[in-house]
């Protein structure tokens, strides 16, 4: 798993029939500040995710890769590699909030 910031949509008029319907959205990974370990830092990477969610632009959020994307009910049947699981509220590191929903 992997947190990561969504940063855009992607809109697919053709595609295979199994993925109409699914949102598809582009997730940045996020870690932590090596330095100072004081808040999250893009990577420069980027990801198109499935959104089982709900999640929204902006948000910090909770990635599967590899065949987990596929382990929940809504994606069992789905040809992806990625989906989002769960939007994130806090993230604490050695007893220190880094992130609290809502931030941008």
């Amino acid at each position: 798993m992997f947190l990561g910031r969504i940063t855009g949509s992607i809109v697919s008029t053709q595609k295979v029939d199994e993925l109409v319907g699914s949102k598809l959205l582009i997730v940045e990974p996020l870690r932590v500040n090596e330095k100072d370990q004081s808040d999250l830092q893009p990577t420069g990477r980027s990801f198109v995710v499935v959104d089982i969610v709900g999640a929204g632009e902006g948000e910090v959020v909770l990635c599967v890769q590899g065949s987990s994307a596929r382990f929940t009910p809504q994606t069992k049947t789905l040809p992806i590699d990625a989906a989002i699981v769960g939007i994130v509220d806090t993230v604490t590191v050695r007893d220190t909030r880094i992130f609290a929903g809502g931030e941008v």
